[in-house]
């Protein structure tokens, strides 16, 4: 650590879900616009959704937006841990930007003293070269029993010397049992870091739960910073978990993307979702490709093989063939690209098991796995328009489509069918572009809205102000200059 102590001020919440991510990337911008350095932090992070950052790292999407909101090109250390779950009980595990292990949830406990030695080094670069950090937990830090091997909370909080604020959330109920509880419940030195609480999503009339606040306040000897409504315009910036996709939003041509159980970079589709011409539908195991969609997009996953066995376990490989028969369009984008060919090799096992998977044969290409993942951010031309994104994948793929490119990066990227309705491609944050979302979009006969990009900053600018008419946000920041 270095000699001065760092400034900066954690936001943790009392459970998952709460809008810890959001509340830190208004916070971020809100700093921003006071004339601060600023810059987020998140120890720990799990999620699928990983950016590509300036320096060849991957990390959380969320962190990716937080950055934006501090007007920074994402760096490794802004997220220097992030697990990426492969099953119910494994994870690769991603230190400062790159894959170190695969590890089993028993076996995490022996990676503690390495993982948080990096998240220490990382936040002190990090601290070094700005004015504020806004540090953000991940889960709850009422999660007591994984205490001794915490590092993405208090774990972090009472190493790094950071105050912390805590988040709790009205809108799933009990939140006076949240934040008293959560104190009742944690060991007195990491309450001692707690150095007050706020409430997020609230509905209605805010008056009527100032007697709650004030018990709060009473009960706990924390002041409390607020009270923040629901900010209607969350859903227009990018989600990190997979619990916020929503069910379908919109109208006219109809888009349904696959839900795999793995799914991975799902922002992909958040330009879509913004457009008005178009509906898009987030679909769930158990339910048939609707007979009216015009476009399936098979998304980006974690595990391209075993997510091919769940697409086929839900009947979705028999509705994509019926799909196509019906004149329909497919999308397949990274691991999705790679299920629509003739098969996927993996001699190394570097996607699981070793060996040979037969694919969707929708595409004449095949893949074989690599043992080292490609981490770059590209820009080239797609349907005669520029384009722009990242590749974060593992494996090459060939065969006789892909003398028909979806895009030049400069070389040829993925594959394109004979008849020009089956795609595939490497390319992930594609949409973003409006020039290319408006050609993709006339291809299957509807028009597109541009702007996405700048309606991101003016939800970030509206989430700041959002927040600095319900919080006091200045006395969360001169938490900073006070340390713990």
């Amino acid at each position: 650590m270095p000699a001065t102590k760092p400034r900066a001020v954690m936001i943790q919440g009392t459970g998952s879900n709460v809008g810890k991510s959001l509340l830190v990337a208004g916070l971020c911008r809100a700093a921003l616009r006071r004339g601060l350095r600023v810059a987020p932090f998140k120890p720990q992070n799990m999620s699928n959704n990983a950016a590509v950052t300036a320096d060849g790292g991957e990390i959380g999407r969320a962190q990716a937006l937080q950055a934006r909101a501090c007007g920074l090109d994402p760096v490794s250390d802004m997220n220097p841990v992030l697990l990426k779950p492969e099953t119910d009980t494994g994870a690769q595990v991603i230190l400062q930007g790159h894959a170190i292990a695969r590890a089993q949830a028993r076996d995490y406990a022996m990676l503690r003293p390495r993982l948080l030695q990096g998240v220490l080094d990382s936040f002190s670069r990090l601290a070094a070269s700005c004015d504020i950090v806004i540090v953000e937990g991940a889960g709850s830090p009422a999660e007591v029993n994984l205490r001794s091997r915490d590092i993405a909370n208090m774990g972090f909080a009472c190493a790094a010397g950071v105050p912390v604020v805590l988040a709790g959330d009205i809108d799933r109920g009990g939140v006076i049992a949240q934040i008293v509880g959560t104190q009742a419940v944690i060991d007195p030195g990491d309450a001692a870091m707690i150095r007050g609480f706020l409430i997020n999503k609230f509905r209605g009339d805010p008056r009527l739960f100032d007697d709650g606040f004030r018990l709060i306040e009473t009960r706990t000897g924390w002041p409390g910073f607020g009270m923040v409504p629901w900010f209607d315009d969350a859903h227009r910036l990018p989600a990190e978990d997979a619990v916020d996709l929503g069910a379908s939003r919109g109208k006219g041509l109809h888009v349904v993307c696959l839900a795999l159980s793995r799914i991975a970079n799902f922002d992909d589709l958040d330009p879509l979702a913004a457009e008005p011409e178009l509906r898009l539908t987030m679909l769930g195991p158990g339910r048939p490709i609707p007979g009216d969609a015009d476009l399936v997009v098979i998304p980006g996953t974690k595990s391209t093989i075993s997510d091919l066995a769940f697409l086929r376990a839900q009947g979705w490989d028999l509705d994509l063939a019926a799909h196509v028969r019906r004149g329909g369009h497919v999308l397949g984008i990274c691991g999705g690209y790679q299920m629509l060919g003739q098969s996927i090799r993996d001699p190394l096992g570097s996607d699981g098991l070793a060996g040979e998977t037969e694919g969707l044969g929708l595409l004449d290409v095949t893949t074989e796995m690599a043992g080292t993942k490609r981490l770059v951010r590209v820009t080239g031309e797609a349907l005669g328009q520029p384009v722009s994104g990242y590749e974060i994948h593992m494996g090459q793929s060939c065969g006789p489509d892909c003398a028909r490119p979806f895009a030049y990066m400069p070389g040829p990227d993925g594959a394109i069918s004979h008849d020009g309705r089956i795609m595939g491609t490497y390319l992930h944050g594609l949409f973003a572009d409006d020039r290319f979302r408006a050609a993709y979009l006339r291809r299957l006969g509807t028009a597109s809205q541009p702007g996405y990009d700048a309606g991101i900053e003016q939800t970030l600018d509206a989430l700041a102000d959002h927040l600095e008419a319900y919080l006091d946000v200045p006395e969360i920041l001169a938490l900073a200059d006070r340390g713990a």
